[in-house]
């Protein structure tokens, strides 16, 4: 594959297109992100709307450069109409989750596109997950397989602790329906990525239980 896909282009200059107005326009902001009591309230546009915002240009960025980084792979194993349904089904499902998750907290307020972001890592992941992944912080190549054991781990934490101002709970959901829907769209996955499949659900599984059993 050479150079970035068309609906990669599409989607990523849209997302930087709205979250710059976002930027800009104060109301524009408050209508259209994440909040629980105006989704409650029959806001339900606001789901969506809030993948296309950003809180300021590194976040943005940090998104949009995972969006690229594994994008590719992501429409190269699913094609252009599969990768699109995987991207809002995911950012759907994240802020679903988020939203159930913070029921009880009405005023808690969010944008971004992590959650959609998160289900296109994953994905990625479970169709090539002896790729190589190299973080900032840890300049080690590791196995893309645990990156996804790593990262769902400090996901649960972070939405245990609820410390900071990271969307944990969009980013878990985004992530979970990403790696759903690859298999509704590639069953053959299950066999070949079995182990990635059960080592990611496994720890993940043990972490929660021991965090959230006495919630």
């Amino acid at each position: 594959m050479t150079g970035i896909p068309s609906i990669l282009l599409i989607l990523i200059a849209s997302t930087v297109a709205v979250s710059i107005r976002g930027f800009k326009q104060y109301a524009f902001f408050q209508q259209f992100k994440f909040q629980v009591l105006e989704i409650i309230n029959g806001q339900r546009y606001r789901l969506f709307s809030a993948g296309f915002l950003h809180v300021d240009y590194n976040h943005l960025f940090l998104n949009m450069f995972t969006l690229y980084v594994f994008g590719g792979n992501a429409v190269a194993g699913l094609g252009n109409l599969n990768f699109i349904l995987l991207y809002f089904s995911s950012l759907m499902f994240g802020n679903l989750f988020a939203l159930y998750f913070h029921r009880s907290s009405p005023y808690y307020a969010a944008v971004g596109a992590s959650g959609a972001v998160m289900g296109v890592v994953y994905s990625s992941i479970l169709m090539f997950p002896d790729m190589k992944l190299m973080l900032i912080l840890f300049p080690v190549p590791m196995p893309a397989y645990v990156f996804g054991v790593g990262y769902l781990v400090y996901t649960l934490f972070g939405m245990k602790r609820q410390g900071d101002n990271i969307g944990h709970t969009a980013h878990f959901g985004g992530a979970i329906s990403g790696m759903v829907l690859t298999l509704v769209f590639h069953p053959f996955l299950i066999q070949k990525s079995f182990f990635t499949m059960g080592i990611m659900t496994l720890a993940t599984a043990i972490v929660g239980i021991l965090l959230f059993k006495r919630k």
